[in-house]
């Protein structure tokens, strides 16, 4: 904010020819009279009397002007802030005015008071100040890095590791099973040796080296570090290399010692492939036999089955919800009872509406009483349960199904239930999870069935035996297929689970009609549209297909 002011010099009369230079020099100790033309708020040209020590420090003198009498120049408030001049001119009321004729345009350089002056070199040593502390610590970091490197150099490691992963637990200590290595080491070159002079007739060295591998592998035992070897185990090392020194001076070859060490190795692989397969027998036998306590359990629900009489029920009354649309229907085939309990119930539990849930339990003619009288006594509450024996459906015969016409077959038994025999065992070794003797049972072919075992439904739910539900499943219901017949759950992850994991594609038929990179499903869990499935008339597809591959590999 500009103010115009014509500073009039209010001295004796002796000093009334002082210059404008007397004044610039001596100003703070003159009494001046300082008379400032303005402009109120409505525009009103107003005029005020004021002294030159009501000025604040913040005011700079801008284009003085010098006169004989009177001094004209602008004033600059550099801060724009209130001072005691402002004040004075908001309670002036003289109405004096000047021309602006007498106002000269000549700029000069600004004079600053000694406060402003004092604020720049206060700036500067502040600047200085920081530029000087930014150099300091620029130093010391560098010097804290130097240090850092040097530390760093004198603490690193150079030992190489070998090529044992540095994540095992034993390699805390890069030492912790040298000892047992280098004899594992000595046993495999003492074998080598031992075949040498036994082709080359030397007895009484191969005795000698078969001697020395037996007491190195009673020293070893089962020892994983050299914390579990005996105390010993050094000297029978060092005996052990002598003898390996020995026997290197008479029958060291090159050429041999390479064949040898590469028929022991193919020998090994083939040790490791047959343990693997058999491994993988066990395994699957162990998953899938029957405890002797669940056998009991079987047998005693039977038993309870026919003695509380309800064998005599020939045909329980008719319940409308078994054949309402409306409702929620789940499909497990199975003959495992507690499996299935634990399928139910646990759908049970998660189920927002349970009275609208309907289960139909297949089972076969050896379990159904334990299956049926494990309902009747655990049923869950507001569920409706269904069991029905597989051996009970009439449709279920050899001259529609020809699964069953092959699950008799007896090549069919013995691919199954011959899968450990050595004759076998390499045959199926690739695919031994699917060598099961369960899927010998209709019940692993009846969701194939699905329209005949439930021919007045519209939608079902499969379940398998081996899952927990964990939430609501009703949500499925709504699914919208898109015209397709199932939905599954995608299980296809790199190459599990792709049609060249199930299916020869070595048969010009089976490469005509599929991809072997195409994805397969799981049965855990799906939803079928029964309607779809039996306008597309999917049972004599599978037929179809089942007859051909059937024929493709038993022909």
């Amino acid at each position: 904010m500009l103010h115009e002011l014509t500073i009039c010099p209010n001295v004796d009369k002796q000093g009334r020819d002082a210059s404008s230079a007397a004044y610039m020099s001596n100003d703070n100790e003159k009494d001046l009279d300082i008379i400032a033309t303005y402009s109120d708020v409505s525009g009103t040209i107003r005029t005020c009397r004021v002294k030159m020590k009501d000025l604040s420090a913040s005011w700079v003198l801008e284009n003085p002007i010098n006169v004989d009498k009177v001094q004209v120049l602008k004033l600059k408030d550099t801060y724009q802030t209130s001072t005691p001049f402002q004040e004075n001119v908001e309670q002036s009321t003289d109405d004096q005015q000047f021309q602006e004729g007498e106002i000269l345009s000549h700029r000069q350089t600004y004079w600053s008071p000694v406060k402003f002056k004092r604020q720049i070199l206060r700036q500067k040593r502040r600047d200085l100040r920081t530029a000087e502390l930014v150099r300091q610590d620029k130093e010391v970091d560098k010097e804290m890095q130097a240090t850092e490197a040097i530390e760093s150099l004198k603490n690193m490691d150079t030992v190489v590791k070998g090529k044992y992963s540095i994540w095992r637990k034993d390699f805390e200590n890069p030492n912790a099973d040298s000892t047992l290595k280098l004899m594992r080491d000595q046993i495999i070159m003492a074998k080598v040796y031992a075949n040498i002079a036994l082709s080359k007739k030397q007895t009484v060295l191969y005795n000698s080296l078969l001697k020395q591998v037996m007491e190195s592998l009673n020293v070893i035992g089962e020892a994983n570090s050299d914390a579990d070897l005996h105390p010993s185990s050094l000297d029978r090392a060092k005996e052990m290399g002598h003898a390996l020194s020995v026997a290197k001076d008479e029958l060291y070859d090159c050429c041999t010692v390479e064949r040898k060490l590469r028929a022991m190795l193919l020998t090994t692989e083939d040790n490791l492939e047959s343990q693997k397969k058999r491994s993988a027998f066990l395994i699957q036998l162990a998953a899938k036999t029957v405890p002797k306590p669940l056998h009991c359990l079987s047998l005693q629900l039977s038993a309870d089955y026919y003695f509380h009489g309800y064998y005599q029920t020939k045909q329980e009354p008719y319940n409308e919800k078994l054949e309402d649309p409306s409702l929620y229907h789940y499909a497990i085939f199975s003959d495992n009872v507690l499996a299935t309990s634990v399928v139910v119930n646990s759908t049970v539990l998660y189920a927002n509406e349970p009275e609208k849930h309907v289960f139909h339990i297949v089972t076969d003619k050896l379990n159904f009483a334990a299956m049926k009288m494990w309902f009747l006594v655990n049923s869950p509450e507001n569920a409706t349960i269904q069991v029905d024996n597989v051996d009970d459906f009439k449709w279920m015969n050899s001259s529609y199904c020809s699964v069953l016409r092959q699950l008799e077959s007896v090549r069919i038994k013995d691919y199954y239930f011959k899968a450990n025999h050595p004759s076998t065992l390499s045959d199926g070794a690739d695919h031994l999870k699917y060598r099961n003797p369960k899927y010998l049972s209709i019940l692993n072919h009846l969701r194939f069935y699905l329209p005949e075992v439930h021919p007045k439904l519209d939608k079902i739910l499969f379940l398998d035996d081996d899952i927990v539900v964990q939430k609501d499943l009703t949500p499925l219901w709504d699914v919208d297929l898109k015209g397709m017949v199932n939905g599954a759950v995608e299980t296809c992850k790199e190459s599990f689970h792709r049609f060249d994991k199930y299916l020869n594609f070595s048969n010009p038929i089976i490469i005509e009609n599929f991809d072997p990179n195409a994805c397969g499903w799981a049965f855990g869990m799906n939803i079928f549209d029964l309607k779809e499935w039996r306008k597309r008339n999917i049972t004599a597809i599978y037929h179809h297909w089942q007859d051909l591959v059937m024929l493709l590999c038993f022909s």
